[in-house]
């Protein structure tokens, strides 16, 4: 498992669900299940890379323009999200956060959380193994503190992102 790699099952996931979360989960779950365990471990390697990578105050402001609030938790949930919209949403988003509303149909759009795909090579290496001691098994995820440069007034994240202000305030 590589980045090439990883990206391509994100990418092709994404596209055989149709977007769909649940959907993507489980193809994701189908593969992974039936890769090795090293493999399983690399995924979440360069998942928890990501991850790390996106933790940042501007997509943190971005997720509460978006998602009307976010707490610690959304914030882990909206960047497993962002993750699983494919790399090239990905990268756009950490060079400039309002590129998330080109992928976004206001219409359909609920919230940009995916809780459970920061669980899926857990998951996956469970059912290949039926073993519980993943986490044993991998380094836990350690950030850097992050100050936040950015307050929840609406006028203060309208200077940031007023795209996103504009499509997400009044939802």
């Amino acid at each position: 498992m590589d980045e090439n790699i990883f990206w391509e099952l994100i990418d092709q996931s994404l596209k055989e669900s149709d977007g769909e979360l649940s959907v993507q989960y489980e193809e994701l779950l189908s593969v992974l299940s039936n890769v090795s365990v090293e493999e399983i471990i690399e995924f979440h390697k360069i998942f928890n890379k990501h991850y790390i990578e996106s933790y940042t105050s501007d997509l943190w402001a971005a997720a509460y323009i978006i998602n009307g609030g976010c707490s610690d938790d959304g914030f882990d949930y909206f960047r497993g999200w962002l993750i699983s919209r494919g790399k090239d949403v990905f990268e756009k988003a950490l060079k400039d956060p309002s590129s998330i509303a080109d992928i976004i149909d206001i219409e359909e759009f609920e919230e940009a959380e995916f809780e459970e795909i920061l669980y899926l090579a857990d998951d996956a290496y469970t059912m290949k193994t039926n073993k519980k001691d993943f986490y044993d098994l991998v380094k836990p995820v350690k950030y850097t503190k992050i100050e936040l440069a950015w307050s929840e007034d609406e006028g203060c994240l309208k200077k940031m992102f007023p795209r996103l202000v504009d499509m997400f305030w009044e939802r």
